[in-house]
């Protein structure tokens, strides 16, 4: 494109607006393309700069993982979390299997700031079935590439076992899969930073980990584990629009927070319309929980919800099944 070859010769230009021409016309003569492709790569940075400030162009770094550091002395006041990834042969927990996980150890402030990587875990593993083309496009992972492999288990326990919270994107995916990979995971408080945080808010329009990543100026190799797990870090640790601060201070906020859920056991089938348009979802009863509407609210906001229920769905005196959810048993499988 003209105006981006110009910027090669003369980066003080850069930031002059360019006519954009058709996309027929779109050529770029070929001493400018030599020129471009002798910059040096010390001058890259300096390239990019002079694009972003020109207010034509938008960059993506490539996304290269953090250095681990050797732990050092405990930092009072300092914390460790633990983002995990998951690639399985499906959806269902319960028939399905982890055939890689990735984690990234980190540490963290109490305010959310993020410290040194302190550690990273990746393993592959062969399942009992064989890898489906379906699984291969999703994940990159073929049966070749977990043949004769296993996860050394007592190896994960060790790594997850100093973690004061861990992280996924998905945990509600995440989450039971981990559990019945390896125990110690359903000791641990769980944050989800795909539903955790109103990333809609702050002016993102979609929550998969490769758009929060653009979004944020970067881009990755996607779909493996510990590269996932890297993605999300610096999603974490990326600054949000205004004074928000960081989207981990964010996250912490909404973990650190207990829900209740309350259960609509009996309600009137006539009423489901005023259910559903309050929020209420609907539980089959085939994971072991109530075959009935529910919802998960505030605290705080538990008095009016019970006012609700009563005046509006049972039209009598109900003390509704209610649950008190924290860190601890969010997004756990049920029983």
């Amino acid at each position: 494109m003209p105006g981006q070859a110009d910027l090669f010769l003369r980066l003080d230009d850069a930031a002059a607006p360019v006519q954009k021409p058709a996309t027929s016309e779109i050529q770029i003569k070929p001493q400018i393309q030599k020129r471009a492709l002798r910059l040096d790569p010390s001058d890259f940075e300096i390239a990019a700069h002079a694009l972003e400030a020109s207010g034509q162009y938008r960059i993506l770094r490539r996304l290269y993982p953090r250095p681990v550091v050797t732990p050092r002395a405990a930092i009072p006041g300092q914390k460790l979390a633990i983002i995990v990834d998951t690639e399985t042969t499906g959806l269902d927990h319960t028939r399905d299997e982890v055939i890689e996980i990735g984690m990234v150890a980190f540490s963290y402030e109490e305010d959310g700031s993020i410290g040194d990587v302190v550690g990273t875990f990746n393993a592959l593993r062969e399942p009992s079935v064989p890898v489906t083309p379906e699984i291969t496009r999703l994940t990159g992972i073929t049966s070749d590439m977990v043949k004769g492999h296993m996860i050394d288990l007592d190896a994960v326990e060790a790594f997850i076992q100093p973690a004061h919270l861990v992280i996924a994107h998905n945990a509600r995916f995440d989450r039971p899969f981990c559990e019945r990979l390896a125990h110690g995971f359903s000791l641990k408080a769980w944050a989800c930073s795909h539903s955790e945080v109103s990333w809609s808010e702050f002016g993102f329009e979609g929550s998969k980990l490769g758009y929060l990543l653009s979004q944020c100026g970067w881009f990755h190799q996607g779909h493996r584990a510990v590269e996932d797990c890297h993605a999300l870090l610096e999603v974490l640790a990326s600054p949000l629009p205004g004074d928000a601060g960081y989207a981990m201070s964010c996250l912490l906020r909404s973990a650190r927070k207990a829900l209740l859920r309350v259960w609509a056991e009996g309600s009137p089938f006539d009423r489901k319309d005023n259910l559903k348009k309050r929020g209420y979802r609907w539980n089959d009863g085939t994971d072991g929980r109530p075959k009935s509407w529910f919802i998960e609210l505030a605290e705080d906001a538990y008095e009016a919800e019970l006012k609700f229920l009563r005046q509006e769905i049972y039209r009598r005196d109900v003390e509704p099944f209610t649950e008190r959810i924290t860190a601890f048993e969010r997004f756990r499988a049920a029983s």
